[in-house]
């Protein structure tokens, strides 16, 4: 296993379907400081699928968080599609308090997920929506433009 990988098992993934995940931590590599033995997670594989195993192995910078302790796993394992993406795609874009940021689909799986959670991290949201959607929009802390 690499140093900087976490595992939950095997790594054996090439024919096994699913995209997201919630369990437990089962063990790190020596270097992982972002995640305990233990810890509950949900996360999203992408193209790499194999959460339909047992067991996966994911590297400590994949798409992976904390699940928070008022869900349920099955619920954590909905989350992904939508909220993981968007982090994903905010923290690529090395993501900063006091920033603008335009969110382009903010009514969308993605799309009310990033305003949120561009919101949390302190930057002024515009989302581009349709005219049905901009309650949604506003509501999820965005301003909206159509």
């Amino acid at each position: 296993m690499d140093s900087d990988a976490i595992s939950s098992g095997s790594d054996k993934t090439k024919n096994i379907p699913g995209m997201v995940l919630a369990g437990e931590i089962e063990a790190i590599g020596e270097d992982v400081t972002r995640f305990q033995i233990g810890d509950p997670v949900y996360a999203f594989t992408g193209t790499r699928f194999g959460t339909y195993a047992a067991y996966t192995c994911l590297r400590e910078d994949s798409v992976m968080a904390l699940k928070p302790s008022n869900i349920t796993y099955e619920q954590a394992a909905a989350i992904p599609y939508g909220g993981l993406l968007a982090l994903d795609f905010l923290r690529k874009g090395k993501i900063r308090s006091g920033q603008k940021v335009l969110i382009y689909g903010a009514s969308g799986a993605v799309g009310t997920s990033a305003v949120q959670l561009a919101k949390f991290f302190g930057t002024e949201v515009t989302g581009v929506c349709s005219m049905a959607n901009l309650e949604l929009v506003q509501v999820s802390g965005g301003r909206c433009s159509h």
